[in-house]
């Protein structure tokens, strides 16, 4: 069985129980909030041959193969590698599978995630699949990026934007998702995953806690010039770099509130609270709107995962971060 999270309980309620279904849902929102387990719940829904209510019975053959990988009605389509493209011939299996007459008798669900990770091509192979889907078919497809779809996929779909927890919900999740972890660590990573439980605890998974702090401490090096920018980018071999733009980009927007504001409880993670008020004193606010703009174009390479020179474009960022202090 798919997880149930509580901040997803009004949206089960008001989808799962529908006696119809539309052709297509697009369930989107920020990593880590639950929309694939949300999907996975709901396709096990749609296929199950005697729901208790709103919930699949679990019991029946269609779950027991659902369960099993092995349901021929199901459809599940994501990137062969970790962070690559969605191809067209990928998409040509599941136009195939979209025409067969479904095999149990029921529903055809095809779960198609992330929606963004489709090339052009791709995209335009599942167009006629979502506007006419051949049988009983549901279409779910999950984005943590909808601004990146075609309109064209978007505008075959119900657009559903799936809740995000309120931070008493996360904070409440997350000490039973890591009983180990005191409050403050706890509101540290929630805070590193911009509000993201599950994203929270994929990144403690992952030592964010401890590839911050050695970020942190090299940032604090390089503005005392006590260390130097390739030495640095070098040394964060193990620190995504998505993690490091994302870092860099609000360290950047923090300033420019803070140059707008003078508002110290605006200053972020107290990490770099200090750091962050130096140089909003120290740059001229010309040059903190020219870095910014600078890490936006950058970030977004990274996540189209352009072919980039790791060290090279970290050195990059580093020599301009090093020289924000002072006129220019």
């Amino acid at each position: 069985m798919a997880d149930a999270y509580p901040w997803q309980d009004a949206l089960w309620q008001q989808l799962a129980g529908r006696p119809r279904h539309a052709h297509a849902y697009l369930l989107h929102g920020p990593v880590g909030i639950g929309k694939r387990a949300f999907a996975d719940r709901l396709m096990a829904r749609l296929l199950c041959q005697g729901p208790q209510g709103s919930e699949a019975c679990g019991q029946c053959k269609a779950c027991q193969l659902l369960a099993a990988g092995t349901h021929p009605d199901a459809f599940v389509l994501e990137p062969e590698e970790a962070d690559k493209a969605i191809r067209v011939d990928q998409v040509r299996e599941l136009v195939e599978f979209v025409v067969q007459t479904a095999q149990l008798g029921g529903r055809k669900v095809i779960l198609l995630e992330p929606a963004e990770a489709m090339n052009l091509n791709a995209s335009n192979a599942l167009l006629k699949s979502l506007e006419e889907p051949s049988g009983d078919t549901v279409l779910l497809l999950i984005s943590h990026q909808p601004s990146r779809l075609l309109p064209t996929i978007k505008s075959r779909c119900v657009q559903q934007a799936c809740p995000l927890p309120s931070q008493a919900q996360s904070l409440a999740w997350l000490s039973a998702a890591l009983p180990q972890a005191n409050p403050d660590e706890l509101s540290e990573l929630l805070a590193l995953a911009g509000g993201s439980p599950l994203l929270a605890v994929r990144l403690e998974g992952q030592g964010v806690r401890a590839q911050r702090a050695e970020v942190v401490e090299g940032v604090k090096k390089l503005l005392k010039q006590q260390a130097g920018a390739s030495q640095l980018a070098e040394g964060w071999n193990g620190v995504p770099l998505n993690l490091l733009f994302d870092w860099f980009c609000d360290w950047a927007q923090l300033m420019l509130r803070y140059q707008l504001t003078r508002d110290e409880s605006g200053l972020g993670l107290g990490d770099m609270r200090k750091v962050v008020q130096y140089l909003a004193d120290k740059a001229p606010q010309h040059k903190v709107l020219a870095i910014q703009e600078w890490l936006l174009q950058q970030r977004q390479k990274v996540l189209n995962k352009a072919n980039l020179n790791r060290v090279l474009l970290l050195e990059a960022l580093l020599v301009r971060w090093a020289s924000l202090p002072g006129p220019g």
